[in-house]
């Protein structure tokens, strides 16, 4: 159920609209405050065209390309006049919007970050990227962990960053906390389209909710993003999914009373829960021990996987990034 791809909402619903926005090079405060301008207009534009929508998800990179430059002039920061201009379009249109921003960072390399924003133009949700695309990003790790809001409708959101979905374990962690619907936005170029549509999939079915994701889409004269905007149900079945146009919108209305219902009453492929009462049929509670390595060393700090000794990559040099001096200083703790 699609809703029509979004022109069609039911009592319960609610739409989204994933806007495939156009690739900018930016290097200049004039290129930012251009790119802002266009990502305003597109508000507008995604109301027009699609009047229920209910939320706006705008990709990674959305007004400050790939070139990756931390220039302290083109970095944001969450009161800056970017994140104002979008207060202001989503108040003008009553829609919730999540936007993309490099944020300043006293700590050392700027943190690649989203914002929130809901329909009276308040700030509701601010996430910093916690897995950089190494080698090829220079961003500082993000601090805050992976939180869960309430989205329009009451529905429980979260939102992790291109990269960060190649992780399954982000998006059993939003999912943990009560994530009915995971927005991934996202900067990739085409190589990457295949494990795209794979963990899209792979991230709503084994933690059962809805995916909702898109990217970047045209050229900005070196790179090429993909657009490729998905929606998939909790069963892992594409919905709606996107192109490589430009600027193009798709739309969808999601039902979460379908994540609810089968979180509540599967049995087979509950995952979710079956994770933590391995089981069950057989011991009473089932096993809710944690048998996997990684994660208790990770835990302790002594993550090292086997072979760990051979990997090559370890910085950012090969993508012409200085051996990194700052250390991590997780906020969460």
């Amino acid at each position: 159920m699609s809703g029509l791809s979004g022109l069609n909402k039911t009592t319960g619903g609610i739409v989204i609209a994933a806007v495939q926005s156009q690739l900018f090079s930016v290097t200049t405060p004039s290129d930012l405050a251009h790119a802002v301008q266009h990502i305003c207009g597109l508000v507008r534009q995604t109301k027009r065209a699609y009047p229920h929508t209910d939320l706006v998800l705008f990709p990674e990179y959305c007004i400050h390309g790939l070139s990756m430059s931390m220039d302290a002039s083109i970095m944001c920061t969450r009161d800056g006049p970017e994140i104002r201009a979008f207060q202001a379009v989503c108040k003008e249109h009553s829609v919730w919007g999540v936007f993309s921003i490099m944020e300043k960072n006293e700590l050392g390399n700027p943190w690649n970050s989203s914002v929130t924003i809901n329909a009276q133009g308040e700030v509701i949700n601010y996430y910093r990227k916690m897995h950089p695309w190494v080698p090829v990003e220079p961003w500082y790790p993000g601090n805050h962990g992976v939180s869960v809001f309430e989205g329009p409708g009451g529905i429980k959101m979260s939102l992790i960053i291109c990269h960060d979905g190649m992780f399954p374990e982000m998006a059993r962690e939003a999912a943990y906390q009560g994530a009915e619907v995971l927005l991934r936005t996202a900067g990739y170029t085409a190589p990457i389209k295949n494990s795209w549509e794979i963990t899209n999939r792979s991230n709503a079915f084994c933690s059962l909710m809805y995916t909702v994701s898109v990217a970047l889409a045209g050229s900005d004269g070196t790179f090429r993003s993909m657009g490729q905007a998905m929606f998939v149900s909790p069963e892992g079945h594409i919905l709606e999914q996107g192109d490589s146009t430009p600027d193009g919108i798709f739309a969808c209305e999601i039902r979460t009373e379908n994540v609810r219902r089968m979180r509540k009453e599967w049995g087979v492929e509950n995952n979710l829960y079956q994770f933590g009462h391995r089981g069950y049929v057989a011991v009473n509670g089932g096993a809710s021990d944690c048998p996997y390595t990684y994660m208790r060393d990770l835990v302790k700090g002594q993550y090292k996987q086997a072979g760990e000794q051979g990997v090559i990559v370890r910085d950012g040099k090969v993508c012409g990034f200085k051996a990194p001096e700052a250390e991590f200083v997780n906020e969460m703790e």
